[in-house]
């Protein structure tokens, strides 16, 4: 399948070396395509991890041994597969996965449980044994590579290699991190809907490391969506190899602790917001920041009936200023609200205030920022200091024309 580069496309920035993570690619051939679909990641001894993992009923393989995993904290190898999603695959597909972690833990020498693995791609098709087990022994023994060739790598509909970087002292000590991630569709906010992976050299002692990504995950990946589909894959996992010497963060109160969080927060939002800049067949970016809500859990709530409503998304897509679509997605949403107070603007301009459409309203600026690529829709519910801000992407024909086509 031939994907035409997204409108709304990032460069790849440059990200830093961490010290501890090993990078190596390799063709496994899950998918008829000429290119590198299996990713490894070698971790020093000792390093943390912490994880995020949808809530999907008919989750994969993968992801219920990632959640027994991460409860031991370490973490010694990841292994990505692309092309296929090894998942509702029962028994074959656990043993797939079985073999893989079996394969590594051989090379490394380390207990299975601290090896990692994340498949993408189509559901229902048990991962190959064969071209499982021929795709770790080469990337076992590939050189070693870039971020950019593995955040190409894990990608399936991409049309755009995504990643991010951040800095943080923790006392005297700068530590880096460092971030890449796929997704394009099937992208809902139930945890986190993508496989993403954030590495830094910072020491972070595993519990905490999982209340600051949970926390992170929260404010970001969950605050997305593209199409309202929740995968059965999604992971999101954070690496700390701990190499950065610095004073292990153990809590709130640590030095530093603040200002990692910090770090890490701007690491998974410019990871997430780039998923939704690459959602298949966005032509424009949508930013809906929702205030005046009872509490923020019902601000998130409402701007995600924003963004999930196909109306307001085909309205965006066609530039049409139909402020109706999002009255009813709010009225729809099933929380706190009061017609006779709701405001609704676009891009600064507001078409309605307090119930009513605005006395001397002009929809030409409006129009204007609806030709835009980057989009905002403002929402005032009047009611309390809840606030929230969601991002999503329109909904064209070509959203279409990938999915009908995904598995040729």
């Amino acid at each position: 399948m031939d994907l035409t580069p997204s409108p709304l496309a990032r460069p790849f920035p440059a990200l830093p070396v961490i010290d501890g993570v090993t990078l190596r690619v390799a063709r496994a051939g899950y998918k008829a395509w000429n290119r590198s679909d299996l990713t490894y990641v070698e971790l020093a001894a000792g390093c943390a991890v912490a994880g995020v993992f949808t809530k999907s009923a008919c989750a994969s393989s993968e992801v219920e041994m990632g959640r027994a995993q991460v409860e031991q904290g370490r973490a010694r190898a990841l292994i990505v597969n692309a092309g296929n999603s090894n998942a509702f695959t029962g028994y074959r597909g656990r043993e797939a996965v079985e073999q893989i972690v079996a394969q590594v833990a051989e090379a490394l020498d380390c207990p299975g449980d601290e090896v990692f693995v994340s498949s993408t791609g189509v559901i229902g098709v048990p991962l190959p044994k064969d071209k499982a087990r021929a795709g770790v022994a080469a990337v076992l023994g590939a050189e070693s590579c870039g971020w950019e060739d593995a955040a190409s790598a894990i990608g399936t509909t991409d049309t755009f290699t995504k990643g991010a970087a951040a800095a943080a002292f923790i006392g005297d000590q700068r530590v880096e991190l460092a971030g890449i991630i796929k997704g394009s569709g099937m992208i809902a906010p139930d945890m986190a809907t993508m496989l993403g992976y954030v590495f830094t050299d910072a020491a972070v002692d595993p519990a905490f490391l999982q209340e600051m990504l949970s926390k992170a995950n929260e404010a970001t990946f969950s605050c997305i969506t593209v199409d309202g589909d929740t995968s059965t894959s999604d992971t999101v996992l954070l690496f700390a190899t701990g190499k950065a010497g610095n004073a292990p963060l153990t809590t709130w109160d640590d030095p530093g602790a603040d200002a990692f969080y910090a770090a890490l927060h701007d690491v998974c939002r410019e990871l997430a917001l780039l998923v939704v800049r690459d959602g298949e067949g966005a032509q424009k970016f949508i930013e809906i920041a929702v205030t005046g809500a009872a509490d923020d859990a019902s601000a998130r709530r409402v701007g995600l009936a924003i963004a999930n409503s196909p109306l307001v998304k085909t309205a965006i897509a066609g530039g049409d200023a139909n402020w109706g679509r999002v009255v009813m997605a709010v009225g729809k949403a099933g929380e706190p609200a009061d017609r006779d107070r709701l405001s609704i603007g676009f891009g600064g301009t507001w078409a309605a205030r307090d119930g009513q459409p605005v006395a001397d309203y002009d929809e030409a600026p409006v129009a204007a920022h609806l030709a835009g690529q980057d989009i905002r829709i403002e929402v005032d519910l009047g009611l309390g200091e809840g606030r929230a801000t969601v991002w999503t992407c329109d909904l064209t024909h070509d959203y279409i024309s990938i999915n009908a086509d995904y598995r040729s």
